[in-house]
């Protein structure tokens, strides 16, 4: 059966609305372990935990000690090179308020023009960085990654012209376009769906560390204006740029590869990482399955794939505006350029204690949609409180708290929501890149709906990125019922049966949809 008479059949509203004896629980049975074809009693034994556990005692694996080790191997080295891309990528707002576009000769929307073309490439190699990464070990793909977007850092300290400006941030682009989304890849093969979100929140927000350590490094660099002839927004990026490529060397070593190659782990410790996640997922693991880039192509028609990169897209825009342009909005409540360096931390070190709360609590209760949808209101009011406090100051700047706490809880929320919700190997490579690709978009939207000429308020700016945010909670409001529909869908006969005609292939790669797969929302 091709994939397209497959989505048609597990949409087709008589098949949702069939109604089946067959109650299926939610922690599902692994297909290895049941070949019969009608297994419900099994399935009404099966239970993942105390699989779980009878393998760890058969494998001799201490599960909390293993835990452990996953947590301090593969999450750290990721969150140093998210530190760092971060960093890279959102200096150039602290570097323009040290006099960047006045030495350029940058006016009108050119310095908006350089901000942009770091977003062009990312639409372009997204898809390929997160289909290359299965062929090149991620340790090696990554670090080389960081490696030559930090060399890239330190040419833009010696940039003279608006051309050399623009084509260095369009190669920044390109290097740091693969490391998101192949992180996001690689961690979503590491935990299962309810205690996944802790670890993608510790990753994403040292987005809200690099941009509070972006800002204090900018205040403290400016001690060093003029020294070497340099001034200080040149002195920032040579800092920051030194800095990412000694540690490229460091990530090397450190940074983990796929559980079935991961050099931190021991043979028993793979085989029960494999078959624990195939236990709680009720899916097999599809990383032997080779695949072509066409094969990954396909995939884009899917809306379980649009949906979530849409609502990726409505955050991406006030998210960004906030990283590019916060620094110029505390600023503009009366502060000097280097004080305004100071109180720009602020809010970043606020919102990155709320959003690991929040993902503790996400986890804990087993739920995604009611954290996602309770942070993007939390942003729409920081965002409105910057937008209609004009004569206010302290409102405004209390206003960007809780914004920057609402958008960077509600990112991680959402990336990883779906990404744990894509099954195979190649959905999650899909899933991801293209969410993180395409919704990057946003970026180049951010970049020109905050202009000088509309400062110090920033009307047109504030007003779409609100705006924006009401678009994301609309698509993450769709998404829930796509989850919540194909699950209703997923118990009924005649969608089982379509689902074994296919072959052996096309029901791995198809993951998620596997009738045993339970979507979390």
């Amino acid at each position: 059966m091709s994939d397209k008479k497959f989505d048609e059949t597990v949409t087709d509203p008589e098949i949702l609305n069939t109604d089946s004896s067959e109650k299926n629980p939610e922690n599902v049975h692994d297909p290895e372990l049941v070949d019969s074809e009608d297994s419900s009693q099994v399935l009404k034994s099966f239970d993942p935990e105390f699989e779980t556990n009878e393998l760890a005692k058969e494998l001799g694996i201490n599960q909390k000690k293993l835990q452990w080790k996953i947590d301090i191997c593969v999450v750290p080295p990721f969150c140093l090179l998210y530190f760092l891309a971060f960093l890279d990528r959102v200096n150039i707002s602290n570097a323009n308020l040290y006099g960047f576009s006045t030495d350029l000769g940058l006016t009108g929307t050119q310095y908006n023009t350089a901000l942009t073309m770091f977003f062009v490439p990312y639409i372009f190699f997204e898809l390929l960085g997160n289909y290359a990464i299965k062929f090149i070990r991620p340790h090696i793909w990554l670090s080389s990654s960081v490696f030559l977007f930090g060399c890239i850092t330190i040419g833009i300290t010696f940039v003279k012209t608006k051309g050399q400006i623009y084509a260095t941030r369009f190669l920044l682009g390109v290097t740091e376009s693969v490391l998101f989304c192949g992180v996001f890849y690689v961690l979503s093969t590491y935990f299962t769906q309810k205690e996944s979100l802790r670890r993608f929140t510790a990753f994403f927000s040292v987005t809200s560390l690099s941009g509070a350590a972006s800002s204090s490094i900018a205040y403290r660099v400016h001690e060093l204006h003029g020294k070497a002839g340099l001034s200080s927004w040149r002195w920032l990026f040579l800092v920051q740029g030194v800095a990412t490529v000694a540690c490229s060397f460091l990530l090397f070593f450190i940074i983990s590869d796929f559980p079935e190659t991961n050099r931190f782990l021991t043979e028993n410790e793979k085989k029960y990482l494999k078959k624990k996640l195939q236990f709680h997922s009720g899916i097999k693991s599809s990383y032997e399955i080779k695949n072509t880039f066409w094969d990954a192509l396909k995939l884009l028609k899917d809306w379980m794939i649009w949906l979530p990169t849409l609502a990726y897209l409505g955050l991406i825009i006030p998210s960004y505006g906030f990283a590019y342009f916060s620094a110029t909005i505390v600023k503009e409540l009366g502060y000097t350029a280097v004080a305004a360096q100071q109180h720009s931390v602020y809010p970043w070190v606020c919102s990155f204690a709320v959003s690991n709360i929040i993902a503790f609590c996400s986890d804990y209760f087993g739920k995604r949609s009611p954290f996602l949808i309770g942070a993007c209101a939390v942003a729409i009011t920081g965002l409105s409180m910057v937008l209609g406090a004009t004569k206010n100051p302290n409102k405004r700047y209390a206003g960007c708290f809780l914004a920057a706490s609402g958008l960077y809880t509600a990112m991680p929320i959402l990336i990883c929501w779906s990404a744990l919700n894509n099954g195979s190997h190649l959905r999650k490579s899909v899933g991801t890149s293209w969410q993180i690709g395409f919704g990057n978009i946003g970026g180049i939207i951010a970049t020109f709906i905050f202009l000088s000429k509309d400062a110090p308020f920033y009307v047109p700016g504030l007003a779409t990125s609100i705006a924006a945010v009401y678009f994301s909670i609309m698509c993450s409001l769709a998404y829930l019922f796509m989850c919540y529909r194909l699950n209703k869908s997923k118990k009924t006969d005649a969608y089982k049966q379509h689902f074994k005609s296919l072959n052996e292939k096309e029901q791995i790669n198809l993951g998620d949809r596997n009738p045993d797969f339970v979507y979390l929302y």
